[in-house]
């Protein structure tokens, strides 16, 4: 008797088992996609900033400046310049034009030993206060030396080094502070250091 009970109870319980077990329901149909919202407007463009005030111009550089580079001059032979007799040599300057000559500032230096100095130069070589200097034409300038007394001559050595320096008209000639600069009065360093030109 107890083994029938224990069958019947097992047959409840798989029916029961059974009929609680289900399929699974249908897959529901997917929801519609939302609409995209509207792009937001742009706003108004910025008002352009004032332009601001050009600076001045600078000073005119030394890109405007020709200079040479130390240079050796022929033997100088005797010649009359304006009555005086003396000496005289040329250095050719390929870039002294006319209009440097007419509106320009040339500036010749001679080096030796004890310096550079500035044309005219003027000292008491030979025994007899004597004159260097330079008489510029286009292309060339002739170095001349002459004694103050107009008796004799004093050679101008080989051995001497030459430079020149040719400053456009349109170079300006100012300081900064209104000053006008005379370039034949600075001495070479000066004239270098203005201009940015290697001694």
């Amino acid at each position: 008797m107890k083994i029938f009970k224990t069958i019947f109870t097992l047959l409840l319980v798989a029916i029961f088992t059974i009929s609680c077990s289900s399929d699974d329901g249908e897959k529901g149909i997917d929801g519609i996609n939302g609409i995209d919202g509207k792009n937001g407007v742009d706003g108004k463009a910025g008002v352009d900033g004032k332009a601001g005030v050009d600076g001045k111009a600078g000073d005119t550089g030394s890109a405007n400046v020709i200079y040479s580079k130390w240079i050796t001059a022929p033997v100088a032979v005797a010649e009359t310049i304006d009555g005086s007799p003396g000496m005289s040599t040329s250095i050719v300057a390929p870039e002294l034009s006319e209009d440097i000559l007419a509106k320009g500032t040339i500036l010749v230096y001679m080096s030796f030993g004890s310096g550079t100095f500035t044309l005219p130069y003027t000292s008491n070589a030979g025994g007899t206060t004597n004159t260097i200097t330079a008489i510029s034409t286009a292309k060339k300038i002739k170095l001349f030396r002459f004694t103050h007394s107009g008796v004799g001559t004093v050679n101008i050595p080989t051995s001497l080094s030459w430079r020149y320096i040719l400053i456009p008209g349109g170079v300006a000639a100012a300081t900064g502070k209104g000053v006008k600069l005379d370039y034949s009065k600075m001495s070479y360093p000066e004239v270098c250091a203005h201009f940015n030109i290697q001694q």
